[in-house]
């Protein structure tokens, strides 16, 4: 019930990537290019003497970000013993702290034990607002069917609305656009999969600086590898408003054509692609990396408990089923809530989460009773 069509028959040949020129020499750093391009300095007069580079990795706030864990929880501190005497008595509770890892809490699987993110970390200190899609297609999500203008107006408000629900957690709005695209047809490789053209990348980063915001690249790779795939999008990862998704669906370990089957990713491809992105926010020293992983069924991710996120790439389970309220409430319960790795995500469908017996999409409010909620919304 939940399979997306395939994108197929798009008549494209896979494009190279494009490598950015980074600032011309003598023009003011701004605090992200520094971050950046702590290792790219133009020749001339511009010298890393010259520059003030922050420190790296930059501190992070360890009690605001176990609070902020336990209040995607729900989690309520046991109040302190009534006593009568003077002496002041430690509050009870059943936390578990640890210098390296997270606040959990004992006999929950929520929130998991992980390391701490470096400074400077996205989640889950914001709520990220995602628009998903791709220029060619009308039936892949809002970022192909209408204008730029129309589009970015939109997350505006959806952003907001976000915001009004839940005031204590902003929202950072984000442009998430499928970069390659499983394919009806074998293409000259055989790899089921096409790389959208430099353009497109290029246009949807556009947007995502005209809001302020960041972007996701999606990658669905056919018949082909995540580790065969993901070198061509370097120099676009190297920049520190870019982020990645995968999406297992489109992962044809099966040898099946994409959207006959639903394919599937092992902790093994997702700990790879981890450690490749950790090694660029190394290079670079950039912020952390978030990484969203698609799931709708068991079997879209397998071993999830052997899922490592390192202190360079925070890790989203992305909830990416449509349908009613009530059956995307049982899908969540069935492929987030009891497996944790590190975040929930949640997907929302303006057309087919409305297809009957459905009655509306979720509300921000109506998400955020989600357990855990999700920190990651992605409309399509």
């Amino acid at each position: 019930m939940h399979t997306r069509l395939v994108a197929g028959g798009l008549g494209l040949a896979a494009s190279g990537f494009l490598v950015l020129g980074y600032m011309q020499m003598n023009q003011p750093l701004v605090y992200e290019q520094v971050v950046g391009q702590s290792q790219e300095f133009a020749t001339g007069t511009t010298t890393p003497a010259e520059v003030a580079l922050p420190s790296w990795p930059l501190p992070l706030d360890t009690a605001d970000y176990d609070a902020r864990l336990l209040k995607l929880v729900g989690y309520v501190p046991p109040a302190a013993p009534a006593t009568t005497s003077t002496t002041t008595l430690p509050m009870v509770s059943n936390l578990r702290f640890s210098s390296s890892t997270n606040v959990t809490v004992l006999g929950d699987p929520w929130p998991p034990a992980q390391p701490y993110p470096h400074g400077g970390a996205i989640l889950p200190f914001k709520r990220i607002i995602a628009y998903y899609g791709n220029f060619y297609s009308t039936r892949m999500g809002i970022l192909g069917e209408f204008a730029s203008s129309t589009v970015l107006a939109q997350l505006r408000e959806t952003a907001a609305a976000w915001e009004a629900a839940d005031p204590a957690t902003p929202v950072v709005p984000a442009i998430h656009y499928i970069a390659m695209v499983a394919q009806a047809d074998p293409r000259a490789d055989g790899m089921y999969r096409a790389v959208m053209p430099d353009e497109h990348i290029q246009r949807a980063y556009d947007m995502t600086k005209e809001i302020d915001g960041i972007m996701f690249l999606d990658l669905q790779v056919g018949l082909s590898t995540i580790e065969r795939e993901l070198p061509q999008f370097r120099a676009w990862m190297s920049k520190p408003e870019m982020h990645l998704g995968i999406d297992p669906e489109f992962s044809m370990k099966s040898g099946n054509k994409p959207g006959t089957v639903i394919g599937t990713f092992d902790a093994a491809d997702i700990n790879f692609t981890i450690d490749w992105m950790s090694e660029i926010v190394r290079e670079y020293q950039l912020p952390p990396k978030v990484l969203v992983i698609h799931r709708f069924t068991q079997n879209m991710v397998t071993n999830y408990q052997n899922i490592k996120p390192t202190p360079e790439v925070q890790v989203v389970i992305h909830m990416d089923g449509w349908g009613s309220q009530q059956l995307k409430r049982n899908t969540y319960a069935t492929v987030v809530e009891p497996e944790p790795v590190q975040f929930a995500g949640l997907k929302i469908f303006y057309k087919n989460d409305l297809k009957p017996p459905s009655t509306g999409i979720f509300t921000p409010t109506e998400a955020l009773r989600l357990d855990p909620q999700p920190v990651y919304i992605q409309y399509q």
